[in-house]
């Protein structure tokens, strides 16, 4: 990572820690840093109708699709192909800079102390 001055830096997590935007860490020599997400480049569909919203993230997930969800709007890593299924949907979609900080799944290892479920679709 690099500092606002320019300086290099390097951070060691444990395994499963995560590090979200506006987080703030130390380091042994006393220097605070706080996180901040970087921009890239990401789609995001906007809806005031949360049954709508809820239907698109919906099928992003069924593809297991990362998605960060907001009260009106769902962002995801850019891809054309998921643009023209959630157009399909109803919603429109804009491609752009943006921090993209992701839904974790329920199943994720900091959630569960490292113990594994399965996943399976019906055939």
């Amino acid at each position: 990572m690099t500092l606002d001055d320019g300086s290099p830096a390097g951070l060691f997590l444990e395994r499963g820690h995560i590090l979200r935007d506006g987080d703030c860490v130390a380091g042994d020599d006393g220097v605070v840093a706080e996180v901040r997400a970087a921009a890239e480049t990401v789609s995001t569909a906007r809806c005031d109708d949360p049954v709508q919203l809820a239907r698109v993230c919906y099928h992003l997930g069924n593809r297991h699709v990362l998605v960060q969800i907001g009260p009106d709007l769902v962002r995801y890593h850019h891809d054309h192909v998921l643009d023209a299924m959630v157009r399909g949907l109803g919603l429109s979609v804009t491609v752009e800079q943006a921090p993209f900080e992701p839904e974790w799944g329920a199943y994720h290892e900091a959630h569960t102390h490292g113990i594994a479920h399965e996943h399976h679709h019906p055939a």
